[in-house]
């Protein structure tokens, strides 16, 4: 008998079925794994813009924003998002200093736009349409659901 090496069909077979069995195992946690990075993204981009209409209401509250800034019956909220990432010029500063909330409207990780559900003070609060007078909050405009079972557009 001569010396033969390598491997029988019926080894490999079984090696493929195993490496089979793992993949389709190893498939559906990595797409959760993405998935939930891109709550967390969310989550943080949603708590970034918030904070930032805060801040903007908090200035405008302690008059660091001239009225001129601001639209009346906005309730002291910016008027959209692009205020936020402009600035307002500060009130009795000579300097034309501006107050800036924002670097960049963030991206929505779930729709990959820079595009965002908005809320004014003067909407009710479960609308899914904007009155337009100013911007109270934001939310995704994603028709998905997360993985704790909500609709990322109520996160």
């Amino acid at each position: 008998m001569r010396d033969q090496r390598g491997f029988t069909f019926v080894e490999l077979m079984v090696v493929t079925a195993i490496v089979l069995i793992l993949a389709s195992v190893a498939v559906p946690m990595a797409q959760v794994t993405v998935q939930r990075q891109r709550e967390a993204e969310l989550n943080y981009a949603l708590r970034e813009m918030r904070t930032a209409i805060d801040k903007f209401k908090d200035a405008a509250d302690q008059g660091l924003i001239p009225p001129t800034e601001l639209d009346p019956g906005n309730e002291g909220y910016p008027k959209d998002l692009d205020t936020l990432v402009e600035g307002v010029s500060v009130a009795n500063d000579a300097s034309g200093r501006k107050l800036k909330f924002l670097r960049r409207v963030p991206m929505d990780p779930m729709t990959r736009k820079a595009e965002w559900g908005k809320r004014s003070y003067q909407d009710r609060p479960d609308t899914s349409s904007w009155g337009g007078q100013n911007v109270f909050d934001v939310y995704s405009t994603s028709e998905g659901t997360g993985l704790d079972g909500r609709k990322y557009r109520d996160w």
